[in-house]
């Protein structure tokens, strides 16, 4: 597999002619931003700071629906959502005072610092954390794809740990028992498991361990979710993962530094049988606990599973998410090549080769 070191640019020229400040819409009721390109439009939550909707002008299905319906008027998690400074639940102690699972970044209001038709950039502070975090999101102006690069600053006087994961979420009607999920990933491990070893037993990508001794292919989410969270290692330069529907026509994907995510955490899940979640999140830790753990526990798979955040410290990482047009019986996608500017999907079994162009694309 060929990729080129990642990196994000801004159109600078460009963007300086047309920003502006803070030009919020109104999106299914929310405030929101709203960008518009040639060929897509992204529109990103100010209450919480999700990006709810991706989605191609001329066919207009937005895989990134989950937990879009609810009140309008307060910060909540949804779609594609940041995790951050933790990724799944705070020890009792923190809980105690008031730390939220996942941390605070869905669940506080995000100010938009700057904005053009296709770019935006946001800020947002998690004042329990002590955490600030900038975002900067740019939509091709022709294209499917979108580039996110985030810095976060350690506002405290003390250095910390801290985790920061990527939680895209996809959910009907894109999702159904025909979507099917493709990745890079290697050696992964089920939620659930016990300390010393909670990555015991083991299985490589796309199987999952299940508690009685079985494995499941996680490429798939028909009749049965167990286990629902598995947490797969990227073993190359790059990781990428997508989601495909063939009947739909139209296939989702991220791709991304495994320096800045190293792991891949896969959700699933089924409400009466009928798939209504599948979560595609990518980020810097593959251990679903509290600090206390992680700490104790340090590396799995001789890979970090807590990040560490110095005094005044800012770091900084990004990523890609792409939409294609894929044709009836389509199988999913069994490689990903990126070089020269152009993103190459090469179908499983198949003959199919997508190609999106992304100049100037992913530098920082």
């Amino acid at each position: 597999m060929r990729f080129p070191k990642l990196a994000f640019v801004l159109a600078g020229a460009a963007l300086a002619a047309v920003s502006l400040i803070s030009a919020e819409e109104i999106f299914e009721g929310r405030r929101s931003v709203v960008l518009q390109g040639g060929d897509a439009r992204l529109v990103v939550d100010i209450l919480g700071g999700s990006i709810v909707s991706f989605e191609l002008n001329e066919q207009g299905l937005n895989p990134l629906r989950w937990a879009n319906d609810g009140p309008t008027d307060k910060p909540r998690q949804m779609s594609h959502f940041l995790c951050l400074d933790r990724w799944g639940a705070p020890s009792d102690a923190e809980l105690a005072n008031g730390m939220p699972f996942h941390g605070e970044a869905g669940l506080v209001e995000w100010q938009v610092m700057e904005q053009s038709p296709t770019t935006a950039t946001m800020k947002a502070t998690l004042p329990l954390a002590g955490l600030d975090v900038e975002r900067t999101v740019r939509l091709a102006p022709e294209g499917s794809w979108f580039q996110v690069r985030e810095a976060v600053t350690n506002q405290n006087k003390l250095g910390r740990v801290y985790n920061m994961v990527q939680h895209p979420s996809i959910g009907p009607p894109f999702l159904d028992e025909g979507v099917v999920v493709d990745s890079n990933a290697t050696k992964g491990f089920a939620r659930g498991g016990s300390m010393p070893n909670p990555e015991e037993p083991s299985a490589l990508w796309p199987l999952a361990p299940r508690p009685d001794g079985t494995t499941t292919n996680v490429r798939h989410l028909i009749n049965d979710n167990n286990p629902d969270v598995v947490s797969y290692a990227i073993d190359e330069q790059l990781g990428w993962v997508t989601a495909s529907n063939a009947e739909n026509g139209l296939l989702i994907g991220y791709v991304w530094e495994t320096a800045d995510y190293p792991w891949l955490n896969i959700w699933r899940r089924l409400d009466n049988g009928v798939p209504t979640a599948r979560g595609l999140e990518f980020g810097t830790t593959g251990l679903h606990e509290p600090y206390p753990t992680l700490v104790k526990k340090g590396t799995i798979f001789d890979r970090p599973i807590y990040q560490f955040l110095d005094a005044s410290e800012t770091q900084v990482r990004s990523y890609i998410g792409f939409l294609a047009e894929i044709p009836p019986g389509y199988q999913g996608v069994d490689d990903l090549v990126f070089e020269n500017g152009t993103l190459t999907l090469i179908e499983r079994g198949g003959d199919s080769q997508i190609r999106l162009s992304m100049p100037n694309s992913i530098s920082r």
